[in-house]
Formats: C-alpha cells, sequence, structure tokens
C-alpha cells in the first residue's frame, strides 16, 4: 500500500516540529489521534519515523530518507491543486508578504525582479519586521503570509516549505589564533554574540551536545539581529551561531572558521505561512514553489 497524502503530511509537521503535541495542534487533531496517524503511516511503510524520548522527538534514519521525498510528494500535490484552482494568470493580483529584514534583503528583494517577469502582473508587496511582530501582523490581517522558519504552535495556518535553514558555529580565525576554542571549558574565554534571551541561537549548538556539558561563557552580548552579531563576529569580538547560508562567503574566504564542524546542528525551515482557508492559498502555494527553486543567499 502507497501512504496517504493526509499522513504524509502529518509526518512531514511532525518532522518540522519535532513536538507531536505542537504538531497535532497545527492539523486540528488530538495529540492520540495524531500518534496513531504517525503509528499507521510507520505501519504501511514498516519502518519507525521517529525516536521518542520524555526529553525530544528525533527523527530516525527512515525518517530523515522520507522526508525530502514527503516534501516532494506534497509539494507536487499542492501545485496540482494549485493549477486547477488558479485564476488566469493575466488578473491583477497584489500579495503582502512578512520577511525579516537580512532574508528580505539578501533573498526576497533580488527575487523581485524575476518574479514580476514570471508574472507581470502580479504585486509583491514587502514588510519588513521580526519573528511574532510579523506573526501578529499576519493575524491581524496587514500581511497575506510570512516567509518565517519560527516553530509555529498555534492553529489556523498552512505553510509551504521553502528552504532549509542549517546553522553553524562560528568564529574570526584571528580570534582562534590567540584563544583557541576545543572544548566547553574553552568557552570561559570567550564572547557569546547572540540575538535575544528568550530565543537564542546558541540553543542549535547546545541542544546538539551532550546533555551534561556546560558551557559558561566569560560574557554574553546581545545584538538583536544576526546581521548586527555577524559584524560583531568579524571584528573577533566573539563566537557565535548564525545560519549557514548568511555566512558562507566568509567561511569560503576564510574570514571566519566553523567551530566543532564534527557536530551536526539541528535545523529549521524556511516556511510561507498564512492563514486556513485564505482566499490567496492558491497563488501563495504557486508563489512558494517559485521560491523555493531560488537558492538562498
Amino acid at each position: 500500500m502507497l501512504p496517504d497524502l493526509e499522513s504524509l503530511r502529518c509526518f512531514a509537521i511532525a518532522a518540522d516540529a519535532l513536538s507531536f503535541r505542537v504538531a497535532a495542534a497545527r492539523v486540528a487533531l488530538s495529540p492520540a489521534a495524531f500518534s496513531d496517524r504517525v503509528r499507521r503511516l510507520e505501519e504501511t511503510l514498516d519502518v519507525r519515523l521517529f525516536e521518542r524520548t520524555t526529553r525530544r522527538v528525533a527523527l530516525t534514519e527512515a525518517g530523515l530518507r522520507l522526508l525530502p521525498h514527503a516534501r516532494a510528494a506534497l509539494q507536487a500535490a499542492e501545485l496540482g491543486a494549485a493549477a486547477a484552482r488558479a485564476a488566469d494568470t493575466q488578473t491583477p493580483l497584489t500579495l503582502r508578504l512578512g520577511t525579516r529584514y537580512e532574508l528580505g534583503m539578501s533573498w526576497l528583494v533580488p527575487a523581485l525582479g524575476p518574479l514580476r517577469c514570471a508574472r507581470p502582473t502580479r504585486r509583491i508587496h514587502l514588510v519588513f519586521g521580526e519573528g511574532d511582530d510579523l506573526l501578529g501582523r499576519l493575524r491581524r490581517g496587514d500581511v497575506d503570509a510570512v516567509v518565517t522558519s519560527a516553530r509555529l504552535v498555534e492553529a489556523g495556518l498552512e505553510t509551504a516549505p521553502l528552504h532549509v535553514e542549517d546553522y553553524v558555529f562560528v568564529a574570526a580565525r584571528a580570534r582562534l589564533e590567540s584563544r583557541p576554542l576545543r572544548c566547553a571549558t574553552d568557552a570561559a574565554r570567550h564572547c557569546l554574540l547572540d540575538t535575544r534571551p528568550d530565543l537564542p541561537l546558541f540553543r542549535y549548538f547546545r541542544d546538539a551536545r551532550p546533555a551534561l556539558e556546560e558551557w559558561r561563557f566569560e560574557d554574553v552580548e546581545l545584538l538583536g539581529t544576526i546581521a548586527a552579531v555577524r559584524h560583531r563576529v568579524l571584528e573577533g569580538a566573539g563566537v557565535a551561531v548564525l545560519p549557514r547560508y548568511f555566512v558562507e562567503a566568509t567561511l569560503a574566504d576564510r574570514a571566519l572558521t566553523a567551530l566543532f564542524p564534527e557536530t551536526p546542528l539541528p535545523h529549521d525551515w524556511f516556511r510561507l505561512v498564512f492563514p486556513t482557508g485564505s482566499p490567496l492559498a492558491a497563488p501563495l502555494r504557486m508563489l512558494a514553489s517559485e521560491l523555493g527553486r531560488r537558492p538562498l543567499t
């Protein structure tokens, strides 16, 4: 038997959220009903897709292999439905997208020209903000959709995947020459640069390390945005976890060095998020497909 699309959708959402409780809320199922759906998918495929403990949910090797194919199947189904419902491409269309500043400037703004060429009657307006602010604007109807990698806990939202967001722990090469960082105890000689206290980027590295390992830094400097963090890292002011796409060029030219490259960090997904039942769902999914073909920069 082949898995049904709704089971694949539940699997993909659980893989994204890494929480069955959160994933169940997003598809309006009880936790028990959601777990049963995942269990039946595992029985259909005769593999175990998740390892679950009281502390965490993680994908198995089989789950990791299935995930890109599940996303591709869901996207193909969404595009087929969107194509069937899509209005005439000559009909004027305006879409208001919320995004954070760095991603908007590096990725979405350069995409506006090609997107306009692909559909001249489509207008895309950008609104810049941060995660909570953008979701608030979406709830109030100030924007039609937001591009975010934030984990969503509220019901009533649909998502379309865009790109995986990988993270890397970095420091300036010059800083490491005078103050190496080879183990947790070396952290006492370094300042940790991060964005905000309630959602630190350093958690991506800390969660990937042994549970009993303690990281105590000499100081912590909070800077609000990843652009400010990258600037300070390049100055040699400290160490930081940053999105890989945002520091790829500086890693390539060796201005920055990846720390503990043997430790694979968890990742997020950039997604286009919009209200369930939105009358713009079809063109938004078509836009998500177009954006998903553009590499992150």
